[in-house]
């Protein structure tokens, strides 16, 4: 397998907040009506496409998420300047002098730039502290508040990063908005199709959630519609290979394989489901890297807590600068995530299934 290029850039550069996530629907059905024998969808927006491999075999939750950090509009001022409200979590040091998109409800796109007091008239001390969100604001170059109403924007409306994915320098790493959690959604469509060509044991269950950035929601309405024996959850994890981490906050590195989470803030693995992962990349010679994230959580937080209980994993790309504007993958892991993926959906079966559960 190799890295479709045009087919990441559609994905990342596709616009969907939590709430918002119609373009990313969209996407997925475009990319998968060939295998998908049907589609199921929750009610918050939640997308899935069922693919059987074996009518009496274990249900299988795949799942990536559509929603990616962004902004909504709050007010528009009388001189024509945004608003907004954060959706998912933010650092204010990397919202600054920063483009972004605001999307109407008719699919108009307009083009903007963060702004907010310049440094020359801060006091010497309000330059060393990190500027709160209410103070920044959006600049359309609108000259007043009657003017954004005429483009058709309104509180409510979608805003999110603008940059173009692109490679870096011709290396592996590839550089994007919405890697967390767009690859997630890749790989989701990647396994599918593959089980669908080389066959499998399970009844299948790929897609992606909704409203994940703003406290793993849409995954507990996906499993109750879905009702698997089984969940994982592919996301993107931090990478500790940047100047300034050390191995205490983040052991991963990209290009060194996915990451499998044995503990974050949502959730304990399954022990069981981990081993079983574990077992079958050391058997295929697929890289991976074991993390912890006491920080953060993935949509399985939601997914083994849904109906009586779930085994459930996250298995996750590590991705730098996750939550701003611009973050870097390495295409070898996310090549690799496919690989381990679609090994374990192979191996599972009624009797695999029952192994996993006894060894909670």
């Amino acid at each position: 397998m190799t890295v479709n290029e045009d087919y990441l850039k559609r994905l990342t550069e596709a616009n969907g907040i939590g709430g918002n996530e119609g373009q990313l629907r969209q996407l997925f059905k475009e990319e998968t009506k060939d295998v998908a024998e049907e589609y199921l969808q929750d009610g918050l927006g939640g997308i899935f496409a069922k693919h059987t491999g074996a009518e009496d075999g274990p249900r299988v939750m795949l799942a990536g998420h559509m929603d990616e950090v962004g902004f909504m509009v709050k007010e528009i001022t009388d001189e024509g300047f945004i608003k907004f409200v954060t959706i998912g979590a933010w650092w204010s040091q990397v919202m600054l002098a920063q483009q972004v998109t605001i999307t109407t409800r008719d699919q108009k796109t307009y083009h903007g730039v963060t702004g907010s007091k310049p440094p020359h008239v801060l006091t010497a001390e309000a330059r060393k502290k990190p500027m709160e969100v209410k103070d920044i604001f959006i600049d359309l170059g609108a000259s007043s508040k009657e003017e954004v109403e005429k483009w058709g924007i309104r509180p409510g409306d979608m805003i999110t990063p603008y940059i173009e994915t692109r490679r870096l320098n011709d290396t592996k790493f590839l550089l994007g908005k919405a890697w967390d959690n767009r690859i997630g959604m890749a790989v989701a469509i990647d396994v599918l199709k593959e089980l669908a060509e080389e066959g499998h044991k399970t009844v299948l269950f790929s897609g992606a959630n909704v409203q994940e950035e703003v406290g793993l929601r849409g995954a507990r309405t996906a499993a109750h519609l879905l009702n698997p024996d089984i969940s994982f959850a592919l996301d993107t994890g931090t990478a500790g290979d940047t100047p300034g981490m050390t191995k205490d906050e983040s052991a991963s590195h990209l290009g060194k394989g996915p990451q499998i989470i044995v503990y974050d803030a949502s959730m304990i693995s399954h022990k069981g489901l981990r081993d079983f992962v574990i077992d079958i990349a050391e058997r295929d010679n697929i890289p991976y890297q074991l993390e912890f994230i006491p920080g953060g959580g993935t949509d399985a937080g939601s997914q083994h807590l849904s109906l009586n209980g779930i085994p459930s994993l996250a298995i996750t790309v590590p991705v730098r600068y996750l939550h701003s504007h611009t973050s870097v993958i390495h295409e070898d892991d996310y090549l690799n995530m496919v690989k381990l993926v679609k090994a374990v959906v192979k191996e599972l079966d009624t009797e695999t299934l029952k192994q996993i559960k006894e060894n909670a």
